[in-house]
């Protein structure tokens, strides 16, 4: 699902214009008329993101903000503070209260999208991170993370040393921690003995136009750099430049008029955000490197998938959420290890493993479920994407033939059973034992009638 979005206002007419903006985009709307009225519907229906306008009666934006944030239910929604203000310090004020962003009206469309396609792809992955660290925890495999934060690493590049100087000057007194000026070529050849700053702050042009945006996406290919924070420094006026920047992996964006404690403030929000995923990170690959992953297939096993299973499902009970479990199978596998022996057949598993997890998105679960079966948990799934998904999983092993270490070529197919789980209605399911038996049963089902295909339970 793209993404659902509560808007916050008290004049309907501004709820019309943004829902109109949003539905066309395909997000799914929800929303309330004033603050009290955004707490309740926010804890209920646990939206992806919130527009929140400032100026309401009664409770108005600012305090409903910190009231979310304090609200451990609703604490990590994204939050897009909407007004016709446009000083600095109202943005200050949004951002201390804890908005991730400060839009002013009237609200130009284009970025409005990229900014809330921009906040949904960070909520996926911290979500994401949160789910598997949940899950290692509830195996016994890691401590609750600790939420404290080191001292920030930043490194600004500028478009010349006069203003990188001036950034420097104007964090120092608001800003704690290491500041570096660096140059274009230094942030791209960073060495493995260094740590990476926490923040980049880029401008959006350096020594050629959009040279800034290059050098984000550069930074975003790396290893090395790939989880930084990148705040772009932009014109006013540079509204293209701000789409492209959000769509390409910005975290944040300024423009060059921005008071020093405003830039502080925002640098201080990302380079906390990401040391805390870095260390959601650190758990969950340290926690599961030994004890939670197959040594053949490089997948999660059975006991990690279960537990996995259960907290996606524990998510959607009592909401419209929707999600799929998949058994796989490689037909015929007997006859790959009688024909070709043994080390054919562990390389048949690690290449079918391999497509797999290179075929579903980065928050689905795949894993070896036992010999030659795997099992696939894809959360926020609903029945179209999940048949879509399959036949995609059961088309990529088909069509090529898996290479051999000795030269040879195996062709081998897949069947797939899939059962769906769902939070609420006339069908809902979640209970994982019920769904892996549907899921298995219909594997079943695929392979008596031939094999190479993808077979739903009748409920689905």
């Amino acid at each position: 699902m793209a993404g659902r979005i509560l808007i916050v206002d008290d004049v309907a007419t501004n709820r019309i214009v943004l829902k109109v903006k949003l539905v066309s985009a395909c997000y799914d709307v929800l929303q309330a008329q004033d603050g009290h009225d955004a707490l309740k519907i926010a804890e209920r229906e646990q939206p992806d993101l919130i527009l929140l306008d400032v100026m309401m009666p009664g409770l108005d934006g600012i305090g409903t903000c910190k009231m979310l944030r304090d609200n451990p239910a609703t604490t990590n929604i994204p939050i897009i503070m909407v007004t016709a203000l446009d000083d600095s310090e109202s943005r200050i004020q949004a951002l201390e209260a804890g908005a991730d962003d400060f839009m002013s009206k009237p609200i130009d469309e284009l970025t409005l999208l990229a900014r809330v396609r921009s906040l949904l792809r960070a909520r996926e992955t911290d979500e994401e991170l949160k789910l598997r660290e949940g899950t290692c925890r509830a195996l016994g495999f890691a401590e609750p993370v600790a939420e404290f934060t080191m001292p920030s690493r930043v490194a600004l590049i500028a478009d010349c040393q006069g203003t990188a100087i001036k950034w420097k000057s104007d964090l120092s007194t608001h800003l704690g921690g290491v500041i570096d000026i660096i140059g274009r070529d230094a942030a791209l050849n960073w060495s493995d003995d260094r740590t990476p700053p926490d923040v980049f702050v880029i401008s959006g042009n350096l020594s050629r136009p959009d040279e800034g945006l290059r050098l984000l996406s550069e930074l975003r290919s790396r290893p090395l750099t790939r989880y930084a924070s990148v705040v772009m420094v932009l014109d006013r006026a540079a509204r293209q430049q701000a789409i492209i920047a959000l769509d390409l992996g910005a975290n944040d964006l300024i423009v060059e008029d921005f008071s020093p404690r405003e830039f502080a403030l925002r640098i201080k929000t990302q380079a906390k955000r990401k040391q805390q995923a870095d260390r959601l990170r650190n758990v969950v690959r340290d926690s599961l490197r030994l004890a939670a992953i197959d040594s053949l297939t490089g997948l999660y096993n059975r006991r990690y998938a279960l537990s996995h299973l259960n907290h996606i499902a524990k998510r959607t009970v009592g909401t419209d959420r929707t999600f799929a479990v998949m058994m796989l199978d490689i037909d015929r596998f007997k006859a790959v290890n009688d024909s070709y022996g043994h080390p054919v057949g562990d390389s048949v598993l690690a290449e079918v493993a391999t497509r797999l997890q290179a075929n579903l998105r980065g928050v689905d679960l795949v894993a070896r479920h036992g010999g030659e079966e795997f099992l696939v948990a894809m959360p926020d799934t609903d029945l179209a994407e999940a048949r879509i998904a399959a036949e995609r999983l059961r088309r990529i092993v088909k069509e090529t033939p898996i290479q051999t270490a000795d030269g040879r070529q195996v062709s081998v197919t897949i069947s797939i059973g899939v059962a769906m789980g769902a939070g609420s209605g006339p069908d809902a399911c979640t209970d994982i034992d019920t769904l892996i038996h549907k899921a298995d049963a219909a594997l079943y089902s695929s392979k008596n009638e031939g094999r190479n295909l993808v077979t739903f339970t009748p409920a689905a």
